[in-house]
């Protein structure tokens, strides 16, 4: 009999967090590593949150168990939020507060899959989306795009990829890796096509607010009121205030789904810490001035990375249009000679490039497609250009 059960065997370890333990661990025993690898911004989380979770420690409320669903007050103030922010408006029993946006994507699937249902996935794809799908019993099915298409997946691939035991597409934009972002006529293409079939749309929307130049985020709940009874929103306060260790998320759906995911979590976490809950309510409940902040720099980064890289022969990297990251293709570089080594996979190249540049990327086979490296630019504007002249230095050496 196995120690370890087949289903959580099967789990792999997420890719980009053990590429930044790595570099941590390196950073820690003494070398210089600039860390590419996690999507989380450098700066501190804004001072009036830190106040508003200040406060909650001192009250005797907060000491307690609170409802699985989420603080009443808070669940209001994301049902106001989306509708500020997207235009989808939504009533705050359809709010479900989760332990970060990885317990949203695990309980949305969770609650609306059975096994062998179909979920149409466009790669590259977060590393996260596969295993929930698989935890689920769920069967991913890849609809795979490239730098060609600006990694948009049209409505006539996902309709080659449906079959009868389609459920649930998954949506996001801004993307993690490739920060593609929708066009609003897509965005509404792909919604009403989901609706006509009786599709579920999962939509992953945590980079909202960080879009840069003339592209603009676009809701599909909001785009196509008719998917209001098939949409679940995931979304989270993470990335856009700079708050991915207080851990909180949310989902959004119809009535039944969010029951039921809450029946889930009265039993795997019961509340989101209090603390942390109240966090998040000043994080909402406020202005975006802070953010606006952060997404300067970020689109000063974004340009900056994206040139450095395009400079690079045999690197070729697209325009990221919203999140933190670029995905530039690497298959230029590959089975070529370097410090007497010939990598032959992005795989390889990323561990020769930690190990030789101390620089720490995530090679695009954690994300589905091979070929590519994901940087995250959400770091110092001098480690950036340290890292990625590091990067072009070494990369002048192969033969």
């Amino acid at each position: 009999m196995e120690r370890v059960s087949s289903r959580i065997a099967a789990i792999a370890e997420s890719a980009t967090l053990a590429v930044d333990a790595k570099a941590k661990a390196m950073k820690a025993a003494g070398r210089p590593v600039v860390g590419f690898g996690a999507g989380e911004p450098d700066f501190p989380t804004p001072d009036y949150i830190v106040a508003a979770a200040e406060a909650a420690c001192r009250n005797p409320a907060m000491h307690k168990y609170t409802p699985t669903a989420g603080l009443p007050a808070l669940r209001e103030a994301v049902a106001a939020k989306t509708l500020r922010d997207s235009g989808y408006r939504v009533d705050p029993s359809q709010v479900l507060i989760t332990n970060g946006g990885k317990q949203a994507v695990y309980e949305a699937f969770a609650t609306l899959l059975d096994p062998g249902d179909e979920v149409l996935v466009p790669a590259p794809y977060w590393t996260t989306y596969p295993e929930a799908i698989k935890l689920a019993g769920g069967v991913q099915v890849d609809v795979p795009t490239d730098e060609s298409s600006g990694f948009l997946a049209t409505v006539e691939q996902l309709e080659r990829a449906r079959t009868k035991r389609t459920k649930v597409v998954l949506f996001v934009s801004p993307s993690n890796p490739t920060g593609a972002v929708y066009p609003a006529e897509m965005v509404a293409e792909i919604g009403r096509w989901a609706a006509e079939h009786g599709l579920w749309v999962v939509t992953d929307e945590i980079y909202e607010h960080l879009v840069y130049g003339g592209a603009r985020f676009q809701s599909i709940a909001a785009a196509v009121p008719e998917l209001a009874d098939r949409v679940v929103v995931l979304n989270g306060v993470a990335k856009t205030f700079a708050m991915t260790g207080w851990r909180v998320g949310w989902m959004i759906g119809p009535p039944d789904v969010v029951k039921a995911a809450t029946n889930l979590q009265s039993h795997a976490t019961s509340n989101v810490a209090n603390v942390s809950q109240a966090a998040a309510l000043a994080a909402v409940s406020g202005d975006l001035s802070a953010v606006a902040a952060m997404r300067t720099a970020f689109d000063r980064r974004r340009q900056i990375m994206v040139r450095m890289l395009n400079e690079i022969p045999g690197v070729v990297c697209p325009e990221p249009l919203g999140a933190f990251y670029a995905y530039p293709s690497v298959k230029g570089l590959l089975g070529r000679s370097l410090r007497g080594r010939r990598p032959a996979t992005s795989a390889e190249l990323a561990e020769l490039v930690l190990e030789e540049a101390e620089v720490a990327v995530v090679p695009g086979e954690a994300f589905g497609t091979p070929g590519y490296f994901r940087l995250s630019y959400a770091l110092g504007d001098d480690d950036l250009v340290t890292g990625l002249t590091r990067v072009g230095e070494l990369f002048a050496e192969l033969a």
